[in-house]
């Protein structure tokens, strides 16, 4: 993911804007990139609906051609690519705004996003506890089982508020499909924390408050996409909660072209971007190759 930053800073790929098509609640995202030795599309399906139908609200696949003809080379499970990538995204984030030592996270949102965010966020920091919260007690067991297994040194603790997980945490990532904060507006409590926001990929979407926006002195994204995407950032834009010198590519703190920072409250704000799925497939193509692992199809 670090590399795919470094290829967004160099601008030596081309990467059309995402359609985004929205249909009875639903959506449709259809995301082509070209770089210079592969390029590929990514299809995917959100149906929020499916999670009270025991279905994946993300589905789809991603389709890699060869550069030179133009021939298909492999299709990949979307769904699953887009949790790694997007776990590896956040982890990214936690390795460059968050103090080394930060040893406690804190999760909202107990989805399949969820799970990789915690498993990247403990790869990038020596995690000792993690606290979870969501709406959804069955959810959170379910979660708090296949995290235990996944992380057999790290304590796992459900919370019982949104506030108790906040003072317990230093790390908090939200991954929620909220269309309205799901921390309280209260500076006191969302002081000195680290934030990483996965959920909101709408403009109606949601999950930071106000007060949030008073205490930090950059926001951090992935992709300047998530300007026009995300109510995270469009929302607070609007009101002049902050400003858009505030905004700062997290790529640019990666490869050194601006200070990052640790201390105080930190912010990152995720939309994600073809790029980054291009990258990770490849990666993943290619050591399937080498290791044989797949299946051909003639």
């Amino acid at each position: 993911m670090e590399q795919a930053y470094a290829l967004d800073l160099s601008g030596e790929f081309e990467m059309p804007p995402r359609m985004h098509v929205n249909h009875e609640g639903n959506t449709l995202l259809y995301m082509p990139c070209f770089t210079g030795s592969i390029f590929g599309t990514k299809v995917l399906s959100l149906f929020p609906a499916n999670a009270d139908k025991g279905e994946p609200v993300i589905q789809g696949l991603v389709l890699l051609n060869d550069h030179e003809t133009g021939a298909p080379l492999a299709l990949l499970d979307g769904a699953k690519l887009t949790a790694v990538r997007t776990g590896a995204v956040g982890g990214v984030a936690v390795r460059h705004i968050t103090p080394e030592n930060a040893a406690a996270v804190g999760l909202i949102g107990a989805g399949v996003q969820g799970f990789h965010q915690v498993l990247f966020a403990c790869s990038a920091r020596n995690i000792k506890r993690v606290f979870l919260y969501d709406l959804n007690s069955e959810k959170l067991a379910d979660l708090a089982e296949k995290l235990q297994v996944a992380l057999p040194g790290t304590a796992v603790i459900i919370s019982s508020s949104v506030e108790n997980l906040l003072e317990a945490s230093e790390i908090i990532i939200t991954a929620t499909p909220a269309t309205a904060p799901v921390l309280p507006d209260d500076q006191e409590l969302l002081r000195s924390r680290h934030y990483i926001g996965i959920g909101s990929y709408k403009p109606e979407m949601r999950e930071f408050p106000a007060a949030l926006y008073n205490l930090v002195d950059k926001v951090y994204i992935d992709t300047e996409h998530g300007l026009e995407e995300s109510g995270d950032l469009i929302t607070p834009l609007n009101k002049g909660w902050i400003k858009p010198g505030q905004i700062v590519k997290l790529g640019k703190v990666i490869g050194g072209k601006v200070p990052g920072g640790t201390g105080g409250t930190t912010l990152f704000k995720s939309v994600g971007m073809a790029l980054f799925d291009i990258i990770v497939s490849e990666l993943i193509y290619r050591n399937a190759l080498k290791n044989k692992i797949g299946t051909l199809l003639d």
